[in-house]
């Protein structure tokens, strides 16, 4: 799967990755609701971070078509809430 985070480019990533994603996306979700702000910044900087650890990041030239998009590590509790859906981040 091709991940796209805004405003830093796109990493490849083995699908058996989805799980560990989707746990950190789950609790990122929770923390909007609640409105907990600082947990919020950890668990999106958790899941950058485990986007760029677990994945292969492609060429800056490379423009695949990315089945997930994630914010940028800076996006406000509000930025993020618009891309939400029903599933969080991370459809599943």
């Amino acid at each position: 799967m091709i991940v796209r985070i805004m405003g830093e480019g796109q990493w490849k990533l083995a699908d058996s990755h989805l799980a560990e994603l989707n746990k950190l996306d789950d609790e990122l979700l929770t923390e909007m609701e609640s409105g907990d702000t600082e947990g919020f910044r950890r668990t999106l900087g958790a899941l950058l971070d485990a986007v760029r650890r677990l994945g292969e990041p492609l060429p800056d030239e490379a423009l695949e078509p990315s089945e997930l998009i994630l914010p940028a590590p800076d996006a406000s509790l509000e930025e993020v809430r618009a891309l939400l859906s029903d599933d969080g981040l991370i459809p599943g």
